[in-house]
């Protein structure tokens, strides 16, 4: 029987830290499924998904953790997929504006408040082209539940993004051509 493992992995970014780990995945008859990997703040942080033989799991797991000793701190999950839920709607969510702290804060807080569920995050800071400002941007892909209402999940969205000055773009994925989309007012 297959099992697939999910596991994050940080630690002191040099060359060869992936290989070493895909090295052991691969040593030991596992497949590499899926990964987000980065460098961030001189630390090389990932999370990957694997899949394995269930005899051969234990002997992975061995082996990833004896990479402690070369100062990666791994931490490994069994994953459990969950059903499909059909009833739900995947949502695209862009936040753009001037960096301050709390903007992820006050927007997966709206979100969570509609018990609408955060897929995937990226976020980065950058200098804006004319001004040299800090700029935030982040992309989020949402799963939204069939028990949420839209019109008062855009409405909240909206104030959150003209209390923080950003731009906020909030659209059904391209697999549902019908836009959802709510702009935050730049002042």
């Amino acid at each position: 029987m297959e099992r697939s493992l999910v596991m994050t992995v940080i630690g002191e970014d040099r060359p060869g830290l992936v290989d070493s780990v895909a090295g052991i995945v691969a040593d030991r008859g596992g497949n590499w499924l899926e990964s987000r990997m980065s460098r961030l703040g001189g630390q090389f942080a990932g999370i990957l998904r694997v899949q394995i033989s269930a005899e051969k799991e234990d002997a992975l797991v061995r082996a990833l953790k004896q990479l402690e000793a070369d100062g990666l701190t791994i931490v490994i999950h069994s994953d459990r997929p969950q059903p499909e839920e059909s009833e739900r709607e995947l949502t695209y969510l862009e936040i753009v504006g001037q960096d301050r702290p709390g903007i992820v804060h006050q927007i997966s807080h709206a979100l969570a408040a509609h018990g609408v569920n955060v897929e995937k995050l990226n976020t980065e800071c950058s200098s804006a082209a004319m001004s040299g400002e800090a700029l935030f941007k982040a992309e989020a892909t949402l799963k939204i539940p069939s028990s949420c209402k839209l019109g008062v999940l855009k409405r909240e969205l909206e104030q959150v993004a003209e209390d923080l000055i950003v731009d906020i773009t909030f659209k059904a994925l391209p697999h549902d051509p019908a836009p959802i989309s709510a702009q935050g007012q730049t002042a």
